[in-house]
């Protein structure tokens, strides 16, 4: 699915200011509009987090499935492989503008098991290799921060909202996650009525990363209203700024 999302960043880029906001206080705004189109694209790295020297990047961004694994699905055909990945890039587009080092572990419609071309059959092998290939991008990246960003699906379609999951590995992700939750429910639902949970073995990615690392739902596919704005630009880029703008105060307060 290939969008053109500039209008829907012209509409929300406002919302960038709340990380600029909490830049200021470890980095210049000019260093932040340094940032835009350098970083991973030219092998240069932006000035915000060269303090960081215990880590190679800042961020990892992941967008759950892709390819033959296309998620949950809502009632009209939409997949969340897609809206994972429109949210995703966004998000990286983001970072590049805050200055901020980040890495997608997919930037097409793709599973990653043959993404280190280990074996001529996957057959049978294509999932539980993906997840770990992913997972060796993580460690591969080093990063402050690793991503993972999915849509969700549940039987009662009046069940919805946005969720932060978070791994028990690193005594960090937990604080993360929360800020990230916070940032939501400020912005989407106000009614607070999710609160972040440590990841259980069923989430492969969390329950073996060893870096600081979290899981954002973005929304239930199985909510005709959820549904609705995840389908537009617009929405999915707001959700990709505020979670950025979450992730910026994050950084700049764990240098």
């Amino acid at each position: 699915m290939i969008v053109d999302r500039n209008s829907a960043f012209v509409r929300t880029v406002g919302l960038i200011l709340f990380g600029i906001i909490f830049f200021t206080s470890s980095v210049t705004l000019g260093a932040v509009s340094a940032g835009i189109g350098r970083g991973r694209r030219t092998g240069q790295t932006a000035p915000a987090y060269a303090a960081a020297e215990d880590r190679k990047t800042g961020i990892v961004i992941d967008a759950g499935h892709g390819g033959e694994d296309g998620g949950a699905s809502g009632a009209d055909g939409t997949v969340e492989k897609d809206v994972n990945l429109a949210i995703a890039t966004d998000m990286d587009s983001l970072a590049t503008l805050l200055g901020i080092p980040s890495v997608m572990t997919r930037r097409e419609d793709r599973l990653l098991y043959d993404k280190y071309g280990e074996s001529d059959d996957y057959t049978g092998k294509k999932k539980s290799l993906d997840l770990k290939n992913r997972l060796r991008s993580a460690d591969e990246a080093d990063a402050r921060l690793f991503l993972s960003i999915h849509t969700n699906k549940f039987p009662d379609p009046s069940v919805h909202g946005l969720q932060v999951w978070f791994s028990p590995n690193d005594p960090a992700s937990p604080g993360a996650a929360g800020l990230i939750q916070d940032y939501l429910n400020t912005h989407f639902q106000p009614e607070g009525t999710k609160s972040t949970k440590a990841a259980t073995s069923a989430i492969y990615l969390l329950h073996n990363i060893k870096t600081p690392a979290v899981l954002v739902e973005c929304g239930f596919l199985s909510n005709v209203e959820e549904l609705e704005k995840l389908k537009t630009d617009s929405y999915r880029a707001d959700v990709a700024c505020v979670i950025m703008s979450s992730v910026a105060e994050y950084l700049a307060g764990n240098e």
